[in-house]
């Protein structure tokens, strides 16, 4: 039974589905929004704001720590830290939304957008 497990496994294991997070936040930090399904924005929402909030902090541990999480990719990881963090610095929470559109007409599934506020 599923009892009190929250994420959706997207019909993969652990190394693929986080893979699959990290790619679609590496593209959303360079692009600053992306469409994709709703349960992949909704899935994808804590995880980058739990970066954004680690950004915040700026020192270099937090830094390594981002760069670790993002596959040590740097154009990224410096935005993200000199760009996107300073921009929400006085901001507790709630770096981004996910705006619903609708189903997608090759196979149904749900769209959504995801951007920085």
């Amino acid at each position: 039974m599923r009892h009190h497990n929250n994420t959706r496994k997207f019909g993969r294991d652990k190394t693929q589905k986080r893979a699959l997070l990290n790619s679609l936040a590496l593209n959303l930090i360079a692009r600053e929004k992306i469409k994709t399904t709703e349960p992949k924005a909704k899935e994808l929402r804590p995880f980058i704001e739990k970066l954004i909030t680690r950004a915040k902090k700026g020192d270099m541990a937090t830094r390594r720590i981002v760069a670790a999480k993002l596959s040590n990719r740097g154009k990224e990881v410096k935005k993200l830290f000199e760009i996107l963090a300073p921009k929400y610095a006085d901001k507790k929470g709630g770096y981004t939304r996910v705006l619903k559109l609708g189903a997608r007409k090759s196979d149904g599934a749900k769209m959504a957008i995801i951007e920085f506020i």
